[in-house]
C-alpha cells in the first residue's frame, strides 16, 4: 500500500522549526515558571526577610507613636500616604524586582524572547466544539490532570515531612510573644518553602520534556509539505539532502520487503548482493533488490530466512548490480547467464519436491 503523502511522520526542517518560533508557536511549560517565581521567593524571603519586616514596621511604629501629630486635613493626610507608599516601596522594591526577574528567566530559559501578534489573531479553532473538546478531554487535558493530581499528593507529603517533626513546637507557639513568634514562623516558611522548591524541580523537568514532546510533534511535516518547502526555497541543499535522505530510506524499506518474493539471490559473498524475481510468462526476470556491504548482507540475512536461494556468482553479481536498476528487467546481455541460475534453482528445488 501506498504511503500517504499528506500523513506527519517526518521530522521537521530547520525552516518549518523556525516559522514556528516567529509565530509565537515556542516550548513552553508553566511548571518551569511556576518553578523559577517560587525559587525567586523563596530566595527574596530568606534574603530581604528582616530588611522587608524593619522597613514596613519602622514607619508604621512611627505613625502610630506619633500618631496625636498627624494632620487630618487633605494636605497633610496625602503627605502620610505618600511617606507610607515610599516606605513600603523601599522596602519590598528589590524582593519584588528579584519576582519580576525570576518570571522572565522562566521564559527565557526554555527560548529566545519572541515578538509576535499572531496568538492574538482570531481564529475559529477557539470557539470550535470539536477543538473545545479535544482541549477538555485531549491528551494535554489529561497530562494537566495528572500533573495537578500529583503535584497535591507531593505537596502534602512535603509538608507531612516538614512540619510532622515540628509539631510539638506548632502546638507551643501559641504561648510565645510575638517577637520570638515571628522569628519562629519565617524560619519554618523558609524551610517549607525550600522544600516546596525542591519537589516542583522534578515537576518542571519533566513536564518540560513532555511540552517539547507536544511540540516537536506539531511542527512534523509530511513528504508533501517537505516538496512543498524544498521548492520555495529554491533548492536548499539541506532540504535537498533530507529529501534524498528519505527516498533512499523508503527504496530500501521497499527493497527489504520485495527480498521474500524474489526467485533468486546472487551474491558476490563479501560485498554485493542482487535479488531477482521470475515467473513464468514474464519476458525476462526482474531486479526486485540489490546492494552492497550491509545491505547485501540484510539481503541475503533475509533470504536465508524465507528460503530463498543464495547463488554465489561473483561476476555476475557485479555486472548485475552496475547494470540494472530496482524493479527493471535485466539487460539482454545477462540473458544466458541469469537463465542458467534460474534453471539451476528450479531443477534443484524439483529435486527437494520429489524427495
Amino acid at each position: 500500500m501506498a504511503e500517504d503523502d499528506t500523513e506527519r511522520t517526518e521530522d521537521p526542517t530547520q525552516k518549518r522549526l523556525d516559522d514556528a518560533l516567529e509565530k509565537g508557536d515556542v516550548v513552553k511549560s508553566q511548571e518551569v515558571n511556576t518553578w523559577f517565581i517560587m525559587g525567586g521567593a523563596t530566595l527574596a524571603l530568606s534574603i530581604f526577610s528582616g530588611s522587608m519586616g524593619s522597613g514596613i514596621l519602622v514607619p508604621l511604629r512611627n505613625l502610630i507613636a506619633n500618631s496625636w501629630m498627624i494632620r487630618t486635613d487633605g494636605p497633610g493626610l496625602m503627605a502620610l500616604l505618600a511617606s507610607l507608599e515610599f516606605a513600603l516601596i523601599a522596602a519590598v522594591g528589590i524582593p519584588f524586582l528579584l519576582l519580576m526577574l525570576a518570571a522572565i528567566a522562566g521564559n527565557m530559559i526554555q527560548h529566545r524572547l519572541v515578538w509576535s501578534a499572531e496568538s492574538l489573531k482570531p481564529k475559529l479553532s477557539k470557539i470550535s466544539p470539536g477543538a473545545g473538546f479535544k482541549r477538555v478531554f485531549g491528551k494535554q487535558a489529561l497530562a494537566n490532570f495528572l500533573k495537578g493530581l500529583f503535584k497535591l499528593i507531593a505537596l502534602g507529603a512535603v509538608m507531612t515531612v516538614v512540619l510532622w517533626p515540628e509539631r510539638h513546637r506548632l502546638e507551643a507557639m501559641v504561648h510565645f510573644d510575638p517577637a520570638s513568634l515571628m522569628g519562629v514562623s519565617m524560619g519554618l516558611t523558609t524551610h517549607l518553602m525550600g522544600a516546596v522548591v525542591a519537589m516542583l524541580a522534578a515537576v518542571a523537568i519533566a513536564d518540560y520534556f513532555f511540552q517539547y514532546r507536544q511540540w516537536y510533534e506539531r511542527q512534523k511535516m509530511s513528504l508533501q509539505e517537505m516538496k512543498e518547502e524544498y521548492k520555495q526555497s529554491e533548492g536548499d541543499p539541506h532540504i535537498k539532502g533530507r529529501i534524498r535522505q528519505l527516498r533512499q530510506q523508503r527504496m530500501k524499506k521497499r527493497m527489504m520487503a520485495a527480498v521474500p518474493k524474489a526467485s533468486v539471490v546472487i551474491t558476490n559473498p563479501t560485498h554485493y548482493s542482487v535479488a531477482l524475481a521470475y515467473d513464468r510468462g514474464m519476458a525476462a526476470p526482474v531486479c526486485v533488490a540489490k546492494g552492497v556491504d550491509n545491505i547485501a548482507f540484510k539481503i541475503r540475512e533475509i533470504a536465508k530466512e524465507h528460503d530463498i536461494p543464495i547463488v554465489e556468482n561473483v561476476p555476475l553479481a557485479r555486472s548485475l548490480y552496475a547494470s540494472v536498476d530496482i524493479d527493471e528487467e535485466i539487460p539482454v546481455e545477462h540473458y544466458h547467464a541469469v537463465a542458467e541460475v534460474i534453471g539451476f534453482v528450479m531443477r534443484l528445488k524439483r529435486g527437494f519436491s520429489r524427495r
